[in-house]
């Protein structure tokens, strides 16, 4: 069996279609098709159900689809672990919530220093973004944490307060603003929103509505508007609270403090382009968000 083999499965798996597994490919269809039928013959087994439409993944193909992405996750890793240490190149996709105040920056000095990575973002919720990390499909992701799993790592990156913010029109916040007013949230599996619920939970209160958005911008711009309020890192809003634009009120410590981390598995070999990475977010957490190493400031000073 072919490592090449196990690629060629992997994209149509992903696809649920030859030809376009093999536009991808860049390759002839009926060599694609020969592939596959050359891997089910080696393995004894049918891994896909045919019709119409495409293909679609039997329960033979699940479990085939498994080990493949573990054994591809792995030769990449092997690949990258060889990268020069001190420039490294190469794919490096990463995730991140939408809420990391620091990230552009951190970005920023990464990509000014490491040119030669090919540095990939997505966003999305904590949940997700931790499951994708889980089944090798991102790097390593900014999420909110701590995230307790045994196979995963995670390096502290930010403590932040969160407050309820609505309209900056009217009067100050109140509990009775929950009763009535929306919720405004991303969808389920972020972690600010299980905070906002789990503290008015906590103080006995069921909120009226809830009505979920795909981006920060977005929930900010309908909060300022006075359709409802949301749960948010200070950080993320100080610029609207001083213009007026929103109130923002504090919730109990318990509920009202999260961290920042990013997250990779436990056993993925660390390439130096990560390497990289983590080094640049310890600069920004050890000298409070300047990303800059003690002998570049002294190189400056």
């Amino acid at each position: 069996m072919e490592l090449s083999d196990l690629r060629i499965f992997q994209t149509v798996a992903e696809h649920g279609s030859v030809s376009r597994a093999a536009r991808e490919l860049n390759y002839v269809q009926s060599n694609v098709t020969a592939r596959i039928q050359h891997l089910e013959r080696k393995l004894g087994t049918s891994l896909f159900y045919r019709h119409a439409r495409g293909v679609t993944l039997n329960p033979d193909g699940r479990k085939l689809l498994a080990y493949a992405q573990k054994i591809l996750a792995m030769m990449d890793e092997m690949e990258k672990a060889f990268q020069d240490e001190e420039n490294p190149s190469g794919p490096l996709l990463i995730g991140s919530v939408e809420t990391v105040s620091c990230l552009p920056a951190i970005l920023s000095v990464y990509c000014r220093r490491y040119p030669r990575v090919d540095l990939s973002l997505v966003t999305g919720v904590t949940e997700h973004l931790v499951s994708e990390v889980l089944a090798y499909e991102l790097d390593g992701a900014f999420v909110s944490g701590p995230i307790e799993h045994p196979e995963i790592v995670q390096e502290l990156l930010t403590e932040e307060e969160l407050v309820l913010i609505a309209s900056g029109d009217g009067a100050p916040h109140s509990l009775d603003e929950c009763k009535t007013r929306p919720l405004l949230v991303f969808r389920s599996g972020c972690g600010y929103r299980a905070r906002l619920v789990q503290w008015l939970a906590a103080e006995g209160i069921t909120p009226a509505r809830i009505m979920e958005f795909g981006t920060l911008e977005t929930i900010l711009a309908v909060v300022a508007s006075g359709l409802g309020v949301s749960l948010v890192p200070r950080a993320a809003v100080a610029h609207l609270e001083a213009a007026g634009r929103i109130r923002c009120h504090s919730i109990p410590r318990e509920f009202g403090r999260v961290s920042t981390v990013f997250i990779r598995r436990r056993d993925a070999i660390s390439s130096s382009s990560m390497r990289k990475l983590l080094e640049t977010i310890r600069g920004f957490r050890d000298e409070g968000g300047t990303g800059t190493s003690q002998p570049e400031a002294a190189a400056r000073s």
